[in-house]
């Protein structure tokens, strides 16, 4: 775990402890990518001002919301940190809006890998990268007729990353992530208070598990949610699930996207974390003596 929250340590990367301001605006961009890298950014820079407009001191795009594609397609569209395009749109709106930008995900080249990584890149108000993720999942199934390899053209992440947004602890994950509530867990006890999940979440497995998924990651762990997806035919023939939300500590849903690009957001209230937490303490009554990793068998 790395680049945590006030008060403990924080990383090199340029994080300072803000106040702790008890509210918080968070804004959700939800699009359609596909291939044309140029006109995802295009898009995304428009929706990302429209949420910005919203008064929002945060602004989470969704996954792979600079190119969506095939191995080749990524290969193509993957970017060093150091001087890659998206990377250098993203700061700049952060920059001319003045907000603190979750930058959803994009793949990543990494020099001396052959792999790219799903990197959630975070940028504060002056433009500057103030923390990253790597997506620790793989998303590698069969579900609604279509296979996903995600590890064909990608390798997975092996560190939760919790950080500080304006004051607020703020978890990191992205899309897949979400069906492994035991990193989540790993986020609340390392001071998160919300959690952002970048998405592109298929049509057949969003209309069952999406919002079930936010909720319940919100409720175990008592804290704030935002999630930015994709929205309609992101592949040929492969429909994305949309519904971009933002689920409370008690995991009532403040913010719900329609069935289109748009921008959602709410105000979180650091006081209602605190109330759920001390009136249903479940966080607290843990007793982790007494949890054991099962031992596998041979």
């Amino acid at each position: 775990m790395r680049a945590l929250a006030c008060p403990r340590q924080l990383p090199k990367a340029g994080l300072s402890c803000h106040r702790m301001s008890d509210t918080l605006r968070v804004a959700c961009v939800q699009l359609t990518s596909r291939d044309d890298k140029a006109a995802n950014i295009e898009k995304a820079e428009q929706l990302v001002a429209r949420a910005a407009a919203t008064g929002a001191d945060v602004v989470v795009l969704p996954e792979k919301w600079n190119a969506i594609g095939n191995p080749e397609v990524l290969y193509g569209a993957a970017e060093m940190l150091e001087d890659g395009e998206s990377v250098q749109a993203m700061a700049g709106w952060a920059s001319t809006h003045g907000i603190t930008l979750v930058g959803g995900s994009i793949t990543e080249r990494r020099e001396g890998r052959d792999k790219l990584s799903n990197t959630s890149i975070v940028f504060d108000s002056d433009g500057s990268i103030v923390g990253l993720y790597r997506k620790i999942h793989m998303f590698d199934v069969e579900v609604g007729g279509h296979v996903y390899r995600e590890s064909d053209a990608e390798e997975p992440g092996d560190e939760p990353v919790v950080l500080d947004v304006d004051g607020w602890p703020t978890g990191l994950t992205v899309c897949y992530d979400v069906r492994f509530p035991e990193l989540y867990r790993i986020l609340a006890l390392h001071g998160a208070h919300l959690v952002t999940v970048p998405a592109h979440f298929t049509l057949y497995t969003g209309k069952d598990h999406w919002e079930l998924l936010l909720r319940a990651r919100a409720v175990e762990n008592q804290y704030y949610v935002a999630a930015a997806a994709q929205i309609g035919e992101t592949l040929p023939g492969r429909l994305s699930y949309g519904r971009s939300l933002i689920a409370d500590p008690w995991g009532t849903v403040v913010a719900l996207a329609p069935d289109e690009e748009t921008v959602i957001s709410a105000e979180l209230d650091r006081r209602r974390l605190e109330e759920v937490r001390s009136k249903l303490p479940s966080l607290a009554s843990r007793q982790a003596d007494a949890y054991r990793w099962p031992t596998p068998t041979p």
